[in-house]
């Protein structure tokens, strides 16, 4: 291996062995009717009087529906996750607010991450479930990974490894900025 085959990022060595310990958020100032305290996905949703809440949380936007957040352990960059923002397991819990509100910001952020970062395609998915490989199967959320030509798709060719050239907290103000448009 020559030195410049090797990439350094000491910031996985946690996620990696399950020890990361996250910042606590910030106490929100309400939570939404529902939430259950203990679910990212509620946690950022809910609502907060602190102004750094969004950024150390990873929102991106939030508005009475649905809250948009950047995936903490992305497959590439500006890789966000659209839930709604009440704490809800399946589709048929939605009400149509909730739906045609998730529709129209994974719409949203397609047209505009298309224009702002120049994405090519994009994956759009939703696993419903704990066996269908949901992370928080209490809280559904659809995954919208931005897509360019080369970028390997899912399966690292490279010794599993997954190169994402750009810091999390670029790609927020990125996203950000996509939906306050």
């Amino acid at each position: 291996m020559h030195d410049n085959d090797r990439l350094w990022a000491p910031w996985r060595l946690g996620y990696i062995k399950g020890t990361e310990a996250a910042d606590a958020p910030p106490a929100p100032s309400s939570w939404i009717t529902g939430a259950d305290q203990r679910c990212f996905l509620c946690q950022a949703a809910a609502n907060y009087d602190d102004a750094t809440a969004d950024s150390s949380l990873l929102v991106a936007a939030r508005d009475e529906h649905v809250v948009t957040v950047l995936n903490r352990y992305p497959y590439s960059n500006c890789h966000v996750l659209v839930s709604p923002r009440r704490h809800a397991a399946t589709l048929a819990e939605l009400t149509d607010a909730e739906h045609l509100a998730a529709i129209r910001t994974l719409t949203r952020l397609t047209e505009s991450l298309s224009a702002g970062i120049g994405a090519q395609g994009f994956n759009i998915g939703l696993n419903l479930g704990a066996i269908a490989g949901a992370g928080v199967p209490g809280h559904l959320h659809w995954h919208l990974v931005p897509r360019w030509p080369g970028d390997h798709n899912f399966m690292p060719t490279l010794a599993g490894v997954r190169v994402i050239p750009q810091s999390l907290e670029a790609a927020w103000e990125i996203v950000r900025d996509c939906l306050v448009r």
